[in-house]
């Protein structure tokens, strides 16, 4: 690494199991990056999901990543490993990474790294790897998403909602929205969704039944929905479970996955192969990120903190009540 980069670092650490206040600033050495790694200069970071999953102590970093929490940057590349060679020195790029987000600087496979869509900022750009590759992964290569199927997405205005609702608009699907209050559902409406139901008010059984039931649904619910998903899915319809807010164990009939051949599976990104994250970066830059240049599919910032209120973040993110990505700022 070049000599006039500082040997320490600015991060935010999980110092021990518990809630946002175990959230501290910390001083780390920089990293080191190996033969296929780039060295990010953090512009910003996302908050996502699994970050809050680490932090209570049940998501666990594998084995060899970093322990601080943060899934997804973007920023410029100050260093890299000698086997790299698409990436130069002083490239902007965004980045799916292994954790290690929530610092000033943070080591990347290269291959999981690519370019900032033309017209956004550095900063709105952390937004995007995380839930996009877990669209991209679970929605269009799992469940093989088609132009004019009928796509039911929960928690449509939240960071994986405005992603899915956007990816199924531009590639031809009909979408339907599930969320509450109205602003919510608003949000919803206004990034193309087909129909939105607000499910304090609607039973979206009913409403996606009398659509012809979806062909593929997105639930990060789980709890009671998992039983009305079933019930709401079409014969041969793909249900994908990403995250369970309601819980995860529940009684359930499973005789409809059967009388209809339904397909139910979940899936977390940070532990799928590295072949297969560099996979879904190309087919992302190749088929979404024109999408993203042209303003077709728009991307949806929150809130944007400093690193140091890294406990902040989290307190928003478990509110369950923003729309969009909330993001750190490092630098």
């Amino acid at each position: 690494m070049s000599n006039t980069l500082p040997a320490t670092m600015r991060a935010t650490e999980i110092s021990t199991p518990g809630g946002p206040e175990v959230l501290k600033p910390t001083e780390r050495p920089l990293p080191v990056p190996q033969a296929h790694e780039v060295l990010i200069k953090v512009v910003a970071a996302g908050i996502n999901g699994p970050d809050i999953m680490q932090r209570k102590g049940l998501y666990p970093a594998p084995k060899g990543a970093s322990d601080l929490p943060g899934l997804e940057v973007s920023g410029e590349i100050v260093a890299k490993g000698g086997s790299v060679q698409r990436w130069a020195i002083g490239d902007r790029v965004v980045a799916l990474t292994n954790g290690g987000g929530y610092a000033e600087y943070v080591a990347v496979d290269a291959e999981h790294c690519l370019t900032v869509p033309t017209g956004i900022s550095m900063v709105d750009a952390a937004g995007l790897p995380e839930t996009f590759f877990t669209v991209w992964s679970n929605v269009f290569i799992g469940a093989g998403l088609k132009a004019g199927e009928t796509f039911l997405v929960h928690g449509g205005a939240g960071g994986i909602g405005t992603t899915c609702i956007q990816l199924g608009k531009a590639f031809g699907a009909k979408v339907i929205a599930t969320d509450s209050p109205e602003a919510r559902c608003k949000v919803c409406k206004d990034l193309g969704a087909d129909r939105v139901i607000d499910y304090r008010t609607e039973d979206f059984v009913e409403v996606v039944r009398a659509e012809g039931g979806a062909n593929v649904i997105l639930d990060i619910v789980g709890g009671a929905n998992i039983e009305k998903n079933l019930k709401a899915a079409s014969p041969d319809a793909r249900i994908i479970q990403l995250a369970f807010g309601a819980g995860s164990k529940v009684e359930i009939n499973l005789m409809p996955v059967m009388l209809k051949r339904l397909t139910y599976t979940g899936s977390t990104l940070r532990t799928r192969p590295d072949a297969f994250k560099a996979r879904i970066a190309r087919e992302l830059e190749a088929q979404v990120w024109p999408h993203i240049a042209s303003g077709k599919i728009k991307v949806v910032t929150h809130s944007v903190l400093p690193l140091q209120e890294a406990a902040k973040a989290h307190v928003l993110m478990e509110a369950s009540q923003h729309t969009g990505k909330i993001l750190l700022k490092a630098s």
